[in-house]
């Protein structure tokens, strides 16, 4: 193939193919153009090399001004070290907003089925601060799984969250039920009642993670009494 023939050739294809995948194309290189397949920069990977490898990430932090804190000096910090200010987020910042709310917010897991209600507090780690069941206050057998029972289990967590000073630490609750037992009404009678006039006020988000299933293997057949 001669000189003319085949840059005839590379001429026709350079549109629809990369250089770079089919070098058999091409007779010499100084056919292919400056710079990356499909660009017209001429910059290298060589020209970055020189460049400080945290500057748009330091740019970036800069366009946020002060809507951020930085802890440690103003260089050289890790950037997992940034954390905003409580109540103050950039214009865009919507879903950092709600991550940032995610992550500082405490959890109330209520799982109320037929037999017992099981109540944990934990923090926004997932670490538990407070598990208790029915059982832990003293009811046995059959009556673990009464209204009464949930409800007195309501009452005993709210007043050991005071008791163990955690108010404070608590700036949001979520709520998390799970199950349809006695419990879950007896429980949520106790928050709005007189037991649960200081936790009421913390409640940003009610949520329920009751499982259902899809599929599987045959349920067990309900149970018929009379």
């Amino acid at each position: 193939m001669g000189h003319t023939t085949a840059l005839r050739l590379y001429r026709s294809l350079k549109s629809s193919v990369c250089a770079s995948c089919h070098p058999n194309l091409l007779v010499k290189s100084f056919f292919l153009p400056p710079g990356r397949p499909f660009s017209n920069s001429s910059r290298t990977l060589d020209a970055r090399k020189d460049e400080e490898p945290g500057g748009y990430m330091d740019n970036l932090l800069v366009a946020v001004g002060s809507k951020f804190q930085r802890k440690g000096s103003s260089y050289g910090v890790s950037y997992g070290d940034v954390v905003p200010k409580r109540g103050d987020f950039p214009e865009t910042g919507n879903l950092a907003k709600q991550e940032w709310e995610e992550e500082e917010r405490h959890h109330l897991h209520i799982y109320a089925h037929k037999h017992n209600t099981h109540i944990t507090l934990s923090k926004p780690d997932r670490n538990s601060l407070i598990s208790v069941s029915c059982g832990n206050i003293g009811f046995k057998k059959a009556g673990r799984g009464s209204y009464d029972a949930a409800y007195q289990l309501a009452a005993f967590v709210m007043s050991r969250i005071q008791d163990k000073g955690l108010l404070p630490q608590i700036d949001r609750l979520e709520i998390i039920y799970r199950g349809f037992g006695p419990g879950r009404e007896a429980v949520t009678k106790a928050i709005l009642g007189s037991e649960g006039q200081k936790i009421r006020p913390l409640i940003c988000k009610l949520s329920d993670g009751t499982r259902l299933k899809f599929g599987g293997t045959r349920s067990k057949k309900p149970r018929r009494l009379g």
